[in-house]
């Protein structure tokens, strides 16, 4: 592929067009390729005569053996001129997206909206559970002790050390 985009033509047929592929194709793409054209092409199982087989065969091999390595595929790309850095293109417009979604079709209002796993309600309901139980746990404890618990209470010693720091105006 040239600057523009454009495959360029030669004489000669390149591994792609003999496993009639892109040259854009994936691994898998290729593999399938392969696969599909060997079983049709090998000397043991096709009527074309043996001559015929053999040297299609040999081709579809060595195609097969360039392209499903990813060393010697980049050479070979570079060796008929095609370039992977000119199949990636720039959306035609970025403003909008590519998708279509209907939301009249749809019973959630946002395409990312699910409903929740039953894991996900499982950990809510421990989560409310545990909640519910510290707030009652604050409470019983608040009722059983009442004002007390915002009292201090003073040791006798800790009594008088105080009021020897207390100035006599106080104390009296």
């Amino acid at each position: 592929m040239n600057q523009n985009g454009a495959i360029p033509q030669s004489n000669k047929a390149t591994y792609y067009s003999l496993l009639g592929l892109h040259p854009s194709a994936s691994p898998i793409e290729i593999r399938r390729a392969y696969r599909q054209l060997s079983k049709c092409y090998h000397p043991d199982t096709t009527d074309l005569p043996s001559s015929v087989a053999t040297a299609k065969f040999q081709q579809l091999n060595e195609a097969y053996a360039t392209l499903s390595n990813p060393e010697r595929r980049l050479t070979y790309d570079m060796k008929i001129g095609y370039s992977r850095f000119g199949v990636i293109q720039v959306p035609p417009d970025l403003n909008h997206p590519s998708y279509d979604y209907d939301p009249l079709k749809s019973a959630y209002l946002d395409p990312s909206d699910r409903p929740l796993s039953a894991g996900e309600l499982f950990a809510l309901f421990i989560l409310g559970i545990t909640f519910l139980g510290c707030l009652l746990l604050a409470i019983f404890i608040g009722l059983t002790r009442g004002d007390a618990a915002f009292q201090t209470q003073l040791t006798p010693t800790a009594q008088q050390q105080i009021t020897h720091l207390m100035p006599m105006e106080i104390k009296n």
